[in-house]
């Protein structure tokens, strides 16, 4: 095991792995920004280093200046979190070249998983059913007109590179094809450095499943049931549950398979997820696979009682899973809500300022994976959610009861925040009834 681990990361995701650190005894050093002086998780590390100023391409994303922070320090090992760094293969590559282990996959499983288009070939390659779409990614605009002529209307353009909901564009007919290519790949280039785009059939109304997996260095892998994340609005995640209220136990088995078969065929090492849109005949389709923890991890721990990032450290340092597959079970129901600094009065618009007062409910079946606090300032130079509100009860609807006096006992004060539309979106007839989809969001005005 190795002794030292720089998080190259901030918020509550740094707070949730210096944590898991500490009970496994090993040392921490966190990285901030010079706007993040005061964030938690600079503070409750064993050491900090500032690694730049506020924006993030001069501190997070800083490549010399991680590096130059472990070899100060002494760290023999980087957790990237999610986000700013943690699909990046250039990084992995360079901890590899430095000797710095680094928890995650490989380079090269980034590299080609990060890629969409060749990720979508090696799925296919080991009988992952995929979406129906162009042979890697499209070289010219005939090209384009001749494959979504040949799928059939609606299709989907979809960046080669990177995520986040970016670069996506849905095309309903061939008048509108060229313009909405043109747009997903401005928005990629700027987004990615990487304006490559790849046209798949667009999937009507399905729900977005995934998997999570967990993968050693001695060919094991096992999943952890699924995760619906169908709740959306702009292609990005709200709230998520586990497990789905669509997914049986025959379709749970063989999903869990082919992830499983996915992440050996890339001879994936560590946490991944694997997506997939499912339809309502319970066909599945795969979508993408991330190569790092998720925001939502926190349910399918509530659910299976694994703990994700104490299984990353382990397999990071040559160890074998604490799991088998038959070790797996799901007990009960849980939900996370994503709490963010932001108005939806004013279409969603951050909120940075300073938290005036902080209540953060509590009891038998809460979690809450924050790093903020009273007086805490949230400023505006990164992503906008402070908290992950997160229930677990019996069966659904008790985490559903538990999720609606939680979100009315949330309380922050000083800035805007989502928490009163969680409350509402929760306590929709659709949401209650599982009867919701990708699309429910952009279909429904929550009031």
């Amino acid at each position: 095991m190795f002794k030292k681990v720089l998080i190259a990361n901030r918020g509550e995701i740094a707070v949730r792995i210096i944590r898991a650190c500490r009970e496994l005894g090993l040392h921490t050093v966190a990285v901030y920004s010079e706007a993040d002086r005061g964030a938690l998780h600079a503070e409750i590390a064993d050491e900090a280093v500032c690694i730049g100023p506020a924006a993030s391409a001069e501190s997070y994303l800083n490549v010399r200046a991680i590096i130059g922070a472990c070899e100060i320090t002494g760290a023999d090992a980087i957790h990237p979190g999610f986000g700013f760094l943690s699909e990046n293969a250039s990084f992995a590559r360079t901890c590899e070249k430095c000797g710095i282990t680094f928890i995650g996959p490989d380079s090269k499983s980034i590299e080609m998983l990060g890629d969409k288009a060749a990720a979508k070939q090696a799925m296919k390659a080991a009988g992952v059913p995929v979406i129906p779409g162009s042979e890697g990614a499209v070289k010219t605009m005939e090209d384009a007109k001749r494959i979504a002529d040949e799928m059939g209307y609606p299709v989907m353009v979809k960046a080669s590179a990177g995520g986040g909901g970016r670069g996506i564009r849905v095309v309903e007919s061939a008048d509108k094809l060229e313009l909405q290519i043109s747009a997903a790949k401005q928005e990629a280039l700027t987004a990615f450095g990487n304006d490559e785009i790849y046209i798949e059939k667009l999937v009507v109304n399905p729900k977005h499943i995934e998997i999570q997996i967990l993968a050693d260095s001695f060919g094991n892998v096992i999943s952890l049931g699924e995760r619906d994340c169908s709740m959306q609005r702009r292609n990005q995640k709200v709230l998520e549950e586990a497990p789905s209220t669509i997914i049986d136990e025959k379709t749970r088995a063989a999903m869990g398979k082919a992830a499983c078969a996915a992440a050996k065929v890339c001879g994936y090492k560590n946490a991944g997820t694997i997506e997939f849109l499912v339809d309502k005949d319970l066909h599945f389709y795969f979508m993408e696979m991330n190569t790092r923890i998720q925001v939502e991890h926190p349910i399918t721990e509530e659910v299976t009682g694994v703990d994700i990032v104490k299984e990353q450290l382990k397999i990071a340092a040559g160890e074998k899973l604490s799991y088998k597959q038959k070790d797996i079970t799901l007990h009960g129901h849980a939900i996370e809500c994503r709490i963010n600094a932001e108005n939806p009065e004013m279409n969603f618009m951050p909120s940075p300022g300073v938290i005036d007062s902080l209540f953060i409910p509590g009891g038998p079946g809460i979690r809450v994976d924050t790093a903020v606090y009273q007086g805490y300032e949230i400023t505006p130079y990164y992503d906008s959610m402070i908290a992950k509100l997160i229930v677990h009860g019996r069966d659904r609807d008790e985490a559903i009861a538990k999720m609606k006096w939680a979100l009315s006992e949330f309380i922050v004060d000083g800035v805007h925040t989502n928490v009163d539309f969680q409350l509402k979106l929760i306590r929709t007839k659709a949401f209650e009834k599982g009867d919701y989809d990708n699309g429910f969001l952009n279909r429904v005005q929550i009031v």
